[in-house]
């Protein structure tokens, strides 16, 4: 009994020494540049909640979130497509209370998007923060007619132009041959019959690629090089080569640029949801989500927010995406089992042929 008694004793005193995060403070499981320390001090004056972040990515999120049962921290940012699948799996996010975000402070298709990518038994588990796309970057002098992915087949550009063999690649080129590869997400015939067109229009399209980059400094220095004139890449890139050469554009393409979208979600364990949906509200304002911008490098779904960034940026970005392109663009929803697999065995036919 004594034994017992003592192991309890010790056991209660062991807790006592752990830090314990105490109901006004946000722990928040983000990556780099999303949570400034400016944007925390600002938060922590207005609503008394001080901020704790822990910086991460999605395999770890949901890893760490996996392991305690969804608890440890109380507001996470996962992307949009690692949303269903691990809650399917793991329960590891809580049902957002939309009365308690304001919804006007996001660009509605993006919000309308994300809701749908992520509701698990018609209940919704995230809403959108930062976003960015793959699409176009073309020098506008030597490309002059390049405005969708198809055109970086168009034989006046043979030997100047380049593309990842990823995915992304597979899927755009789809929806610039008037395919709709998330609609067949669901059957698996259907999207073999889509990824063999896919195939066999990259399989033609080799003939002018350049090289298949692998990085962004390479892609970035073919097309300052002069190398490659049109190129499929990220739109943060061909807006820093815009800065240096006028010429050099991104463009969102006809058939709408690839995005992606990191969320808000709130783990099932989360102790802090008033403070949670105050962060959410306070970093969606538009002065705030532009603070955000400036730290992160890519903007949010904050509505108006691209009017307060810097002057140079505000107008690459609405260069690059007015808002028909804006809702244009094919956001990428969960991937379901095995379908990964058809596209690297694509991928690997391509490069081999």
């Amino acid at each position: 009994m004594k034994s017992r008694t003592f192991a309890l004793a010790l056991a209660t005193a062991l807790v006592a020494l752990v830090p314990q995060a105490q109901a006004d403070t946000l722990r928040l499981l983000t990556w780099g540049g999303y949570a400034p320390q400016n944007v925390i001090d600002l938060f922590k004056a207005e609503t008394g909640h001080d901020v704790e972040v822990t910086l991460s990515n999605n395999e770890e999120m949901i890893s760490k979130l996996r392991a305690t049962g969804g608890s440890g921290f109380d507001l996470a940012q996962p992307s949009q497509d690692r949303i269903l699948g691990p809650q399917l799996e793991f329960g590891i996010y809580k049902p957002l209370d939309l009365e308690k975000i304001d919804a006007s402070l996001f660009i509605p298709s993006m919000l309308e998007a994300t809701k749908v990518n992520t509701t698990v038994d018609g209940q919704i588990y995230g809403i959108p923060h930062i976003w960015g796309t793959d699409g176009l970057v073309v020098n506008t002098a030597a490309a002059p007619d390049v405005d969708d992915y198809i055109d970086l087949c168009d034989p006046a550009y043979a030997g100047k132009v380049s593309y990842r063999l990823r995915r992304p690649t597979l899927i755009a080129f789809a929806f610039s041959m008037g395919l709709d590869p998330f609609a067949a997400y669901g059957d698996t015939a259907a999207y073999e019959g889509i990824l063999s067109q896919v195939e066999a229009k990259l399989r033609e399209c080799k003939a002018n690629v350049k090289t298949y980059w692998g990085g962004g400094d390479e892609i970035t220095g073919l097309i300052r090089s002069g190398e490659v004139v049109a190129a499929m890449a990220w739109d943060t890139g061909g807006w820093a080569l815009n800065a240096e050469n006028p010429d050099i554009r991104f463009i969102a393409p006809a058939s709408g640029a690839m995005g992606w979208i990191d969320t808000f979600v709130i783990p099932s364990g989360g102790e802090a949801d008033e403070a949670a949906y105050a962060w959410i509200n306070f970093v969606m304002r538009p002065e705030i989500a532009a603070m955000i911008t400036a730290s992160a490098g890519n903007f949010t779904a904050s509505q108006g927010a691209d009017e307060l960034v810097d002057e140079a940026l505000k107008a690459r970005y609405q260069a690059s995406f007015p808002a028909e392109a804006v809702d244009n663009i094919n956001w990428y929803p969960p991937v379901p089992a095995g379908l990964e697999s058809l596209e690297g065995a694509v991928l690997d036919r391509v490069n081999a042929s």
